[in-house]
């Protein structure tokens, strides 16, 4: 069992959600999306990007096979930075 922790700023929880279902996740509950051969469990806080802006920062933490991470980290990634910075 591989685990892979990556942060994306500016995109939403509920975002974040939206696109790990769309990768064959289901939601669990509003922290955790699950899959057949991957687990993800989310968190967010603001940081501080300059003296007077807050960003949200995503932190996901991807479980499952070395393997299959490597597609799901890679696809989510790409629609997180279309959409986040």
């Amino acid at each position: 069992m591989s685990r892979r922790e990556r942060r994306f700023r500016g995109i939403s929880m509920r975002l974040a959600r939206h696109y790990l279902t769309g990768l064959g996740g289901e939601e669990r509950d509003e922290t955790t999306v699950v899959a057949d051969d991957w687990r993800a469990d989310l968190s967010a806080e603001k940081v501080g990007i300059g003296p007077t802006i807050e960003l949200t920062e995503v932190t996901v933490v991807f479980e499952g096979e070395a393997e299959t991470l490597d597609s799901v980290v890679e696809r989510f990634a790409q629609k997180a930075m279309r959409a986040g910075g």
